[in-house]
Formats: structure tokens, sequence, C-alpha cells
């Protein structure tokens, strides 16, 4: 590499975060940092990663899209026959990460993921694009394809078949899950390296605030 990427350094100096500032309530903190990075136009605000466990203890991760956060947790939606999906099945626990480097934060989040309601999953298919919703029919997501062809030769066959359909049913195979949060850190950056983390962890129906050393 013609750079020495451990060279590459920056200082954090935007904001600080105390335990004075923060609600007691940390899905309602997620939503307040939520809010300040769509209002400051964050690439991609809601993007984040998201851990699974195989079956062998192999973790793997991947980003995907927030689609709802309520006072239950993070909620997001994928085919039921992916790779993650089957993870998800045989351990429901995820790890999430946001991170919003213009406002130098990051959000880590542990919790146990359960599939939302039928209702609740056709009721977001309906709200996608139609090509969206074409594309739910068309991938085989996580299988094993032979060539790019085969997508777009079933998307053309699934247009065809479409056409007069304003809004497709929801497959099958395809909805949505709800990441129910135990514990939820907010990093903060800060100079040199002496960055401010506050963790949230559950304690019944309450929970508890921490600081914790950068």
């Amino acid at each position: 590499m013609e750079k020495n990427i451990a060279e590459i350094r920056q200082d954090y100096v935007r904001h600080s975060l105390r335990k004075k500032d923060v609600d007691q309530d940390p899905i309602k903190q997620f939503q307040k940092w939520l809010t300040e990075a769509l209002t400051a136009e964050v690439r991609e605000a809601t993007a984040m990663n998201m851990a699974t466990v195989s079956e062998q203890g192999v973790p793997s991760s991947r980003i995907l899209l927030l689609k709802d956060v309520n006072e239950n947790g993070f909620v997001f939606y994928t085919n039921y026959q992916s790779s993650k999906a089957r993870e998800l099945e045989h351990n429901p626990s995820t790890a999430l990460t946001f991170f919003w480097p213009e406002l130098e934060r990051q959000v880590r989040i542990q919790g146990i993921v359960k599939k939302v309601s039928k209702e609740e999953s056709e009721e977001y298919f309906r709200s996608r694009p139609k090509g969206s919703q074409i594309g739910a029919w068309a991938s085989p997501q996580s299988s094993v394809i032979s060539n790019r062809e085969i997508l777009e030769e079933r998307e053309r066959t699934l247009q065809e078949k479409f056409k007069d359909v304003e809004v497709l049913p929801k497959p099958e195979q395809w909805g949505g899950y709800i990441a129910e949060p135990f514990l939820i850190e907010f990093w903060q950056g800060r100079a040199s390296r002496l960055h401010d983390r506050l963790v949230y962890t559950r304690e019944d129906k309450t929970w508890k605030i921490d600081r914790l050393a950068p």
C-alpha cells in the first residue's frame, strides 16, 4: 500500500456525552441521536451492521437498514430463508452497530431477535416500491446461483406476471424481525482517544447506566 494506514488518525472534538444529559430510556436516547443523524444528513443513517452466529459458532456480519425503532426494539426485514435467518433460527442472539462518522458517534446493541407479526410484515411490504417487491420475489437470498442472468430473467418474468398488479402479495419467505435489546452502548468520540462511553443494561423493566473507560 502507498499509504501506511497505521498513520491515519482523526481527533474527535465535536460533542461530549454525560450521564446528566441523556434520557433514562436508551430507546428514546437512540431516537434522539438518530433524529440528529438524519437532520445532519448523515449518509445511510439507518444502516447498521448486524452480527449472527452459525451452529458451528462462527460469527458473520452484514449491513442492513433499520426500518423502525419503537419501545420494544429495532425492526428490520429480510428473506426468512437467508443465511442470517437460518442462523437466527438456531441462535436468536444478535449484535447491531450504527456508526455516524459525521457526528463522531457509534451505538452498539445486543439483543434477542423475534419475528414480527405477519400483519406488520405485510403492511411494510405494501409500502415498498413495486421494484423492491418484485426483487423480494425474484431473489433466493443467500443461495448459490450460476450467474446474474438468472435473477434478471426471474425479474422479467415477475414483471410480466404482475404487470397489472399495483401492489404484490408478500412472499411467504419474506418478513420482519425485531431485535429486543438488553444492552445498548452510546459512544461519542473525544479528543486524544479519551472517548465517552455510556452503556445501558436492562435490569427487569428498568435500565442501569454506567460509564465505561474508552
